[in-house]
């Protein structure tokens, strides 16, 4: 439960169960709404193209499992980016945040021998990596999305550095409470990692929706000027949503290492562009301002079947970014034209 206690750490508890005023709350959940209806039928348009397509495939539980063992690997992650975006802001530098919080991991491991040591390292290094981040683009003022490329890049430099490209077998965690309570079957089909994929969408959603933290998310993505107005920390609340997106990266890092028995120094790498793909086609606008948990989660699982499903209709895998770039350009522009009509 360390992830749940650090994702509060600096939150209030009696702000809980803050409530925002009755006319944001309202006109927030009709918008709400109409974008959980969309991607539900998204979704459910998606899986009939699939079942018709390759019955043998997706009428088979397995399939299923399969997709509930590796979405997490990133889905993690894409929830609380979901904040980020919110906040009119980009991080592109979690990918290399997993790896970084594997090579604490290790650091600690081989010098303890504490599981838990090196857990805690890892989730602590991931939120200060995080941290960090934030702390450039508020206070040196560097817009985020060349900020986080540039991290990026340096962050992962150092991982191979450290690791001299070399990666590092995880056997050692079999039979242990880190292995089970992480990656183990639930009622023996449901992957543990799924679970925690539920845990984290339920604290991010409390933390939107209930908590006075969440109301700041979405006030400076609407206009900042007036968030600050407002009497918001501007600087702290986003130095804090990159910090937990590190957070949940590292976390994710883990689940992905235990769960393959193996770290790379390359671990990351591949889910950048499903992750950004999950949050724009679960509504959230690149400007800023809209966005769900519910809508990214839902996203995270059809992202999720896009590439079992072309392959099982019968085209290959090398479609599988081409859509996701479709998907990614077509939300943007679809957030465009609402927000030139709305003006």
């Amino acid at each position: 439960m360390v992830i749940l206690a650090a994702a509060f750490l600096f939150f209030r508890a009696e702000q809980l169960f803050y409530e925002q005023p009755t006319v944001v709350r309202v006109t927030r959940n009709v918008r709400a709404n109409g974008l959980h209806v969309g991607i539900v039928g998204v979704m459910v348009i998606l899986w009939i193209a699939f079942i018709i397509g390759s019955p043998e495939t997706f009428l088979n539980s397995q399939i299923y499992r399969a997709l509930m063992t590796s979405i997490p690997y990133w889905g993690i992650i894409a929830l609380p980016l979901t904040m980020v975006v919110i906040a009119g802001e980009f991080d592109l530098s979690f990918p290399s945040i997993m790896a970084v919080g594997m090579v604490a991991f290790f650091e600690v491991y081989t010098r303890v021998d504490s599981l838990g040591l090196a857990f805690a390292a890892s989730l602590i290094s991931g939120f200060l990596v995080g941290l960090l981040n934030g702390v450039i683009i508020v206070r040196l003022g560097i817009p985020s999305l060349i900020a986080t490329i540039g991290t990026q890049f340096f962050w992962r430099g150092v991982v191979e550095v450290i690791r001299a490209g070399q990666g590092e077998s995880m056997t050692f965690t079999r039979d242990t409470t880190l292995r089970n309570s992480l990656v183990n079957k639930v009622f023996d089909y449901f992957p543990a990692q799924v679970i925690w994929m539920v845990i984290v969408g339920v604290v991010v959603w409390i933390i939107l929706n209930r908590h006075r933290f969440g109301a700041h998310v979405y006030l400076i993505g609407d206009n900042e000027d007036s968030a600050r107005l407002m009497g918001v920390n501007v600087g702290l609340t986003r130095i804090m949503l990159f910090a937990l997106v590190g957070l949940a990266a590292a976390f994710a890092g883990i689940i992905q290492s235990v769960d393959n028995w193996y770290f790379w120094p390359n671990l990351g790498e591949g889910y950048l562009m499903q992750t950004l793909a999950a949050v724009f086609l679960g509504g959230t606008s690149v400007y800023g301002g809209t966005g769900t948990v519910f809508g990214t989660f839902v996203a995270c699982f059809i992202i999720g079947g896009i590439q079992p499903g072309i392959v099982a209709v019968g085209l290959t895998g090398y479609y599988t970014k081409l859509i996701y770039g479709l998907i990614i350009t077509a939300s943007v522009a679809m957030h465009t034209m609402m927000r030139k009509r709305l003006k």
